[in-house]
């Protein structure tokens, strides 16, 4: 069995970010979705170590403001795109030259969002749970999880925003820190996914409907392929077939 190692580093304008280790082998960075984790995306049901058992070290980064990670609520910490500042300053940390990166939901728009702009190099690219309105229509999706910060106590069961409080919940998010964080991710051009040239997986739940088309999203990727997984967007996480494709993708490591 791999062990999981985690450690703390610091990003690039001092807030202590964890990370989680896994493996030996090829550098392959998992990032999770909004307010999860990765314990709860990759390591909890155990995508993190199928992949590490194929030869890769699998390199898995709490978020700022999520998992065991600093939630700093001094707004000078939250410039436009900090995520993908914080990824580029995990691969400095690192070192790391030729490496795959791998994404669900806020991880996958953050990836696309770094690879896009030339800020992020990965070898490969998976992108999970993501479609175009994720990317293109984000300020619209933002305003709903704005709403759950800001009525948080006072949303009624029945409501649909009701299961992402209990979430929130859950993952003892620090509200302060995340509507703070909400405000730092930016629309997606489009047409700049035509810079990320790099062979993509492109994977989504087939009921999963949160983020738009997946679909429509590989077929605007230069060289991308679109695979299928059982599930919701929250559901399709917790399912081995998530693990799985990424894995059957990938292949063995060098």
């Amino acid at each position: 069995m791999n062990v999981l190692r985690k450690e703390v580093f610091t990003s690039f304008d001092g807030t202590e970010l964890t990370l989680h280790r896994m493996g030996e082998g090829r550098p392959l960075l998992l990032l999770h979705g909004l307010f999860s984790s990765a314990q709860m995306n990759w390591i909890k049901w155990g995508h993190a170590e199928r992949i590490a058992a194929l030869g890769y070290e699998v390199l898995m980064l709490d978020f700022r403001v999520h998992g065991d990670s600093g939630a700093p609520h001094d707004p000078a910490k939250y410039p436009v795109n900090v995520l993908v500042r914080d990824v580029a300053a995990l691969v400095d940390h690192l070192g790391l030259d030729d490496y795959d990166l791998s994404g669900f939901s806020l991880g996958a728009r953050t990836a696309l969002h770094g690879v896009s702009h030339g800020v992020l190099t990965p070898a490969r690219l998976v992108i999970g749970g993501m479609g175009t309105a994720g990317l293109g229509e984000w300020e619209k999706r933002s305003v709903f999880f704005k709403r759950v910060i800001d009525e948080f106590d006072t949303i009624p069961r029945g409501d649909p925003a009701w299961y992402s409080v209990q979430f929130l919940r859950s993952q003892k998010v620090d509200r302060i820190a995340a509507r703070l964080l909400l405000d730092t991710m930016p629309d997606l051009d489009l047409a700049l996914l035509s810079h990320v040239t790099i062979p993509t997986l492109v994977v989504c739940g087939d009921e999963d409907n949160d983020n738009g088309s997946a679909e429509d999203l590989a077929e605007l990727l230069p060289d991308a392929t679109y695979v299928a997984v059982p599930g919701t967007h929250m559901g399709s996480v917790t399912k081995p077939e998530l693990g799985q494709a990424i894995a059957h993708w990938l292949g063995a490591a060098n």
